[in-house]
């Protein structure tokens, strides 16, 4: 089943949206009062290597349906990205829980999300992220 939240053609528009977004609620933060708190690129690079771990385990499959295994380690993803705290708000902003979700075992579906991320983090540095 295809993705609702993002597609082949609209993915990376969604990740620009996303850091904007962040980073206009933390310039607004800083204006107010207090430090804005904006992701660092190293907590969610942490995110993107066990996004990548699961990635190359992904692509030997041979077909779109993903076995118990992998969709068990995309399920603890999920968790992982709960996990951290500093990352909540760009987990939120960015959809990417029910995003994860809507993966269903499917790989394409992975390949696309896998993709998101990518994006998410290359917005994150161009838009003058801290590491």
């Amino acid at each position: 089943a295809q993705m609702k939240k993002i597609n082949e053609t609209n993915y990376v528009d969604k990740a620009e949206k996303a850091i904007r977004s962040l980073r206009d609620k933390a310039e607004q933060q800083r204006r107010g009062r207090g430090e804005p708190k904006i992701v660092t690129t190293s907590k969610i690079r942490n995110l993107l290597a066990m996004t990548a771990d699961i990635y190359n385990q992904v692509m030997i499959c041979q077909n779109d349906k993903l076995n118990d295994d992998l969709k068990g380690r995309i399920e603890y993803l999920r968790v992982r990205f709960m996990y951290e705290p500093l990352v909540k708000n760009f987990v939120e902003e960015a959809d990417v829980l029910p995003i994860l979700k809507e993966i269903n075992g499917s790989k394409k579906n992975y390949i696309l999300f896998s993709r998101y991320m990518e994006a998410l983090i290359a917005f994150h540095k161009y838009y003058g992220g801290k590491d």
